[in-house]
This record gives structure tokens, C-alpha cells and sequence, in this order.
């Protein structure tokens, strides 16, 4: 049976789609490296405004590689080193013992401490950093709240123990262009007289501005430094006994604390806990 001449012809035609199209897994893929980047840039953030800056600190020097370094000089190249006899010539002193032939005092014996620190200043060190745990509140709860304590960077120095109070942004210590402090601000020095109340140390108060435009025709930063440090005296003077502050400075914005001179991290006061002096 033959088919029909005017029979229609049919023609199928079936489109091939290469490559998997929208079924492909490769976005997939970026999308994830997308998210897992958003996640770690908010939890960036959140870090950033969760912590104190000395916190910061430390999180930054955790991730730092660290080199070891012998700070004694030796005369031998492994792990223990040592002197040769030719070390007092050619190489640094270890600071440990004296020497015969530049027995100076930079360079003398010192004992069981070294490097020129005696008992007392051993002991010294050991208060002041007790304080400072105290302050930070490293041996138990802090003493105040975690929005004050964003403004503290303590440090010890050969001066003694540096308490530093700054400005954040939009948080100043200060009322903007005055010498009347923030709730904050009283609420930090109440603190810090209570926890230097341990001790019987002297106090130095310095004050910091940051640097105001040069076109002003009369620049206040010299006295609003020296208003708000005499300000922080009056306010540790109601807790401790006048005598032990010896000194109120004004620095104005000589010394700023970041490279920006205008930068509000630049308004701050340092509340020192002055060594002992050696009797």
C-alpha cells in the first residue's frame, strides 16, 4: 500500500542545549565564596566595634608571625649560644654580670634581675601591673561598663603606669568644644581613683586636643588641653587625697596619638601612676 501523494511531512526538530544551562553547578559555587566572604567581612565588623583597641591589639599580634630572637649575644651559633672570648670586644654585653674591662655602670652586675633593675624596682613593677589588671579587669569582672572600657589603653613605661582616656567617634569623653565631661567619662574616673586608692603612688594628669584648622583666629587647643586635665584632677580629687597629684599638663596638639592631627582619637587625657622615686 503506497502512502498518499499530498500526505503533509512532519518535521520534528530537537533543540540540544550544551553545557547543562541553568542545571550547571558552577554558580553555585561562587555564590558560596560570595557568602562566606559577606560572613567574614560582617564578623569583621562586629569585632572592630565589640572590643576595646588594646584587645585589637592583641588579636593582631596573635596573627602576626613571630621571629625568635637570641637577645643575649653568644659566641656560638646553636640553640644555646654562649660567650666566646672575644664577645666583650666584638658583640653586646648580656647585662648580667660585670666585666673587667669596661666595668662602667651601664654595664655592671646587677644580681639575680639584671639589666640594672633592682628588687625594688622588681616590686615596683609587680604593683603596677597589678593595677593595671585591676583596671582592664583581667583577674575578674571590670569594674566598669563595656562601652566605658572601649575608651581605656593602659601601658607601662619607665614613668609608671599610663592610663589613657580618648575619644571615639561619635563618643567623646567631653562635651564637643568644652570642659564639662560625659557621663562616661565620670563614670571612668570614679574607676580609676577607686583602684589607685590600692596604692600610694603620685598621680600626673596630662590633657590631649586634636589639632583644629590653622585658619582659626585664635586656637583653643592649649586651653581646653590644660581645662579638661585640670577638670579629670578635680574629679579624682573627690576620691583621693590632693597630695598625691603632682602635676597638671597641657599638651595641646603636640603630640598626637595617630597620624591624622585632626583625628577625634587625638582628644584624650593620660592619667599616670607615677614610680617611687629611689630614696
Amino acid at each position: 500500500m503506497s502512502a498518499k501523494p499530498n500526505a503533509p511531512v512532519i518535521i520534528k526538530r530537537k533543540k540540544v542545549v550544551g553545557g547543562g544551562g541553568h542545571h550547571g553547578g558552577a554558580w553555585k559555587v561562587a555564590y558560596a565564596d560570595f557568602v562566606t566572604a559577606m560572613m567574614a567581612f560582617f564578623l569583621l565588623m562586629w569585632l572592630l566595634n565589640a572590643t576595646t583597641e588594646k584587645q585589637r591589639k592583641g588579636l593582631a599580634d596573635y596573627f602576626s608571625p613571630t621571629i625568635p630572637v637570641n637577645r643575649i649575644s653568644g659566641g656560638g651559633d646553636g640553640s644555646f649560644g654562649g660567650d666566646n672570648v672575644f664577645t666583650e670586644e666584638t658583640l653586646a654585653q648580656n647585662g648580667t654580670g660585670a666585666t673587667l674591662k669596661k666595668a662602667t655602670e651601664s654595664n655592671a652586675a646587677r644580681g639575680a634581675f639584671g639589666s640594672g633593675q633592682s628588687a625594688e624596682d622588681g616590686a615596683q613593677d609587680a604593683d603596677l601591673a597589678a593595677v593595671e589588671e585591676a583596671l582592664a579587669g583581667l583577674s575578674g569582672e571590670s569594674m566598669v561598663s563595656d562601652e566605658a572600657l572601649r575608651h581605656i589603653v593602659t601601658r607601662v613605661t619607665d614613668e609608671g603606669l599610663i592610663v589613657e582616656l580618648f575619644d571615639l567617634p561619635g563618643e567623646p569623653l567631653f562635651e564637643p568644644g568644652g570642659t564639662v565631661p560625659t557621663l562616661v567619662m565620670e563614670e571612668l574616673a570614679a574607676m580609676i581613683a577607686e583602684i589607685f586608692s590600692l596604692v600610694d603612688n603620685e598621680i600626673a594628669v596630662n590633657g590631649y586636643s586634636r589639632a583644629r584648622p590653622v585658619v582659626l583666629a585664635r586656637n583653643p587647643v592649649w586651653d581646653l588641653s590644660q581645662s579638661r586635665a585640670d577638670t579629670i584632677r578635680k574629679l579624682l580629687a573627690e576620691k583621693l587625697p590632693g597630695h598625691r597629684i603632682q602635676r597638671v599638663s597641657g599638651y595641646a596638639d603636640r603630640k598626637p596619638a595617630v597620624a591624622n592631627p585632626m583625628a577625634v582619637r587625638n582628644n584624650r587625657i593620660e592619667i599616670i601612676l607615677l614610680r617611687d622615686s629611689p630614696s
